[in-house]
């Protein structure tokens, strides 16, 4: 079962050290929560890089369409306020996008945020497919996001090997990608971010 790494005080699992869970929202919070950003319809993909030596630590998805909804297989950041269904996170409005990306950018990680336009029934797709997929044993996140794009129409080329950088290095190819650097000096443990969360804000976003 997975860990709700949200608590204050409880242990903060390795980003690769979760394995497949059965969480499941009921039908009332994610109704409850679901969030419609006015931003363009979009498919963005979150990599979480290893300071210095480069290497992939973690691979998700967020997907802006009717909703927006964050695919983090195998992770390990949780909220209250977030219900979660086999590792699809809904009622992702901009704080709690902020405040998964805090979550990641750490002095030992940062964070890429891979975003490419799409149309509202390609985002609409690629929600579905995520929805479909299942929760993801640990380690394999980028195999399961690269099972959730190929799935979608115009990423049908995704890579779904175990490294999440041979998939950034796909995704960013793609017609119209655009990307952003998120880093911050947070603790590898990650407990002043967590801290910040339970407060329900953090301070100076977007680092990019």
């Amino acid at each position: 079962m997975k860990r709700r790494a949200f608590l204050v005080g409880a242990a903060v699992l390795p980003l690769a050290a979760c394995g497949a869970d059965n969480i499941w929202a009921s039908d009332e919070a994610v109704r409850a929560s679901r969030y419609v950003s006015d931003e363009p319809p979009s498919i963005t993909l979150l990599t979480v890089i290893g300071i210095p030596r480069g290497e992939g630590g973690h691979s998700a998805l967020l997907i802006n369409g009717s909703q927006r909804v964050v695919f983090d297989p195998a992770g390990t950041w949780n909220h209250p306020r977030i219900p979660e269904r086999h590792d699809v996170l809904y009622g992702i409005t901009p704080n709690f996008k902020n405040f998964y990306i805090d979550y990641h950018a750490r002095s030992t990680y940062w964070v890429a945020e891979d975003r490419v336009p799409v149309s509202r029934a390609v985002a609409d797709a690629a929600i579905r497919s995520a929805e479909q997929q299942g929760a993801v044993s640990k380690s394999f996140c980028a195999v399961g996001t690269g099972q959730v794009l190929r799935r979608v129409p115009g990423f049908e080329g995704a890579p779904t090997g175990f490294s999440p950088l041979t998939l950034r290095n796909w995704f960013v190819t793609l017609p119209g990608a655009t990307s952003k650097r998120h880093q911050d000096g947070d603790p590898a443990n990650n407990h002043n971010v967590l801290l910040r969360q339970k407060d329900g804000k953090i301070t100076g976003y977007p680092r990019n």
